[in-house]
């Protein structure tokens, strides 16, 4: 028997817990990502998938993105838990208080299968796929890119709970998928408060669940995450002119070992740090706990 009408939403409830400004760090890496983008493209639609108990942090999402690249950017948000879509609309009403509501700003009940009507430009998705297991969060990585427009990406990932810790992948639909249709994503991204960052190791524990686990020896992420270390010793002398500058002189001794690394000098001042993901891809499975 054929069922008609809507899909079951796919997903697990998250705690959905979240704090004001916990993912400005991803917004503003995203927003760099999607300005080449916009130019290739007429997807304007940006989804927010398990954004938790409260909505505050898609409202910032619009917020920025609106901000950063311009009012013709759309932002829905997906949720499990119906109680937390009533409440996103009702703070998305309040905001549009006196101004007829354009749809700009949604929020809708769902999950990874992304009832939203149209293939998004991005997908955020972060803070959800944590209490996955690795090989569910791959699955959720495909059925999430089948979903996105032809140009779009995924970042998928993690942060502490002040957002001073951050680390995620990004995913594009337009490249090619590995054996068996795996999707494989792009690039790794690691993100601190520089004033708040002991050590760069310490960004160990929020890396995505599809490489917290290989966190080992002889894994590719655990020997780029000593070398960080190393070089973050070796560059003691530099904190005298700031944390910034010490992040700095790790990245350029990382990359005169041969580790390649993206962009430049002005996003590594961000306290940002991509690879591609040929640089930390898992070589075996991990041994999970419990």
């Amino acid at each position: 028997m054929v069922t008609r009408g809507r899909p079951r939403p796919w997903g697990e409830p998250t705690r959905g817990t979240t704090a004001p400004n916990r993912l400005r760090r991803v917004d503003r890496y995203l927003i760099a990502r999607l300005a080449p983008l916009l130019r290739r493209t007429e997807a304007r639609l940006v989804v927010d998938v398990g954004y938790g108990a409260t909505a505050v942090t898609t409202v910032e999402l619009f917020d920025r993105l609106r901000t950063g690249l311009g009012p013709q950017l759309r932002v829905t948000g997906v949720e499990l838990d119906p109680a937390r879509v009533a409440a996103g609309r009702q703070l998305a009403a309040r905001r549009t208080a006196g101004a007829p509501p354009d749809g700009s700003l949604q929020f809708v009940h769902g999950g990874f299968e992304l009832p939203v009507g149209e293939a998004p430009l991005a997908v955020r998705a972060l803070n959800v796929l944590r209490q996955y297991d690795e090989d569910r969060v791959t699955a959720a990585w495909r059925g999430l890119v089948d979903r996105l427009d032809p140009e779009g990406i995924l970042v998928e990932g993690t942060c502490d709970e002040t957002g001073r810790r951050g680390a995620w992948v990004t995913v594009y639909a337009a490249d090619p998928r590995g054996p068996g249709g795996q999707v494989v994503p792009r690039t790794l991204t690691l993100a601190a408060q520089l004033r708040t960052l002991s050590r760069p190791g310490e960004l160990a524990e929020r890396l995505p669940k599809a490489l917290i686990h290989h966190n080992v020896p002889g894994e590719s992420v655990h020997d780029l995450l000593a070398r960080l270390d190393h070089a973050w010793d070796a560059s003691a002398p530099q904190r005298s002119f700031g944390q910034r500058q010490r992040w700095l002189a790790t990245i350029t001794a990382v990359r005169a070992q041969g580790i390649s690394v993206l962009d430049g000098p002005g996003r590594w001042r961000l306290g940002e740090l991509t690879v591609p993901w040929s640089v930390v891809a898992p070589a075996s499975r991990p041994s999970q706990p419990g």
